[in-house]
């Protein structure tokens, strides 16, 4: 019986999954983590066979979290959790260690035929990303392409904005969107670049010459 553990910054996903595993006598949840850093301290004095790991998650995001989880846990067995079904993230994800990812929107049963196809060493990426990220058609960059996932079109509007210092009020009204999307945007734009704040953004931002 795998021991595991879910993180997510979301209350709601933390119990859903913890309901939907709970009542399956083959899977034992010994936690649940709102933060990868509580997750990484966890991990100093204890042991577990799977994590699911939300990807996008403020602080800290899954993708670092599963590499630095990784170097000093090599056994635990990681399976990415999104909402974001963006090819380039998931291989990311996967460079950097993971042995399966999953959309949040998958079922039960894929879900706990995820867990033991990574249980068993085989890496599980659901048939719906599988045709995202390995499609010959799919428009996506290659990672030997660049060190950084492709940004999209608003979130290079969005990156751009902020390296001239708009606030994300600013943001929200000259592009007409929401306070909470353009702070969405801000997430997946640190994620995609590796940043843990918004002067990490800036600088990786204008080093890199993301917006050429």
């Amino acid at each position: 019986m795998p021991d595991l553990i879910i993180v997510d910054d979301h209350q709601m996903v933390l119990e859903g999954l913890n309901l939907l595993l709970d009542s399956q006598t083959n899977i034992n949840v010994v936690n649940l983590f709102k933060s990868a850093q509580d997750c990484i301290e966890y991990l100093s004095n204890n042991s577990v066979d799977v994590i699911l790991m939300d990807i996008n998650m403020p602080h800290m995001n899954g993708i670092e979290a599963c590499k630095i989880i990784k170097k000093s846990h090599p056994d635990i067995k990681i399976i990415g959790l999104s909402m974001i079904n963006e090819g380039s993230l998931i291989k990311l994800m996967l460079k950097n260690g993971a042995d399966g990812y999953l959309h949040k929107n998958s079922g039960r049963d894929e879900i706990i035929e995820a867990i033991n196809s990574v249980m068993n060493g085989r890496t599980f990426i659901s048939n719906e990303v599988t045709t995202l990220i390995f499609h010959p058609n799919h428009k996506d960059v290659k990672i030997s392409e660049s060190p950084f996932p492709k940004l999209s079109r608003r979130e290079q509007q969005i990156l751009e904005m902020i390296i001239d210092e708009k606030t994300t009020h600013e943001i929200s009204t000259q592009l007409f969107i929401s306070f909470g999307t353009v702070e969405t945007h801000r997430r997946n734009i640190m994620i995609k670049l590796g940043a843990k704040n918004t002067a990490g953004l800036v600088r990786i931002a204008l080093e890199y010459e993301i917006l050429k």
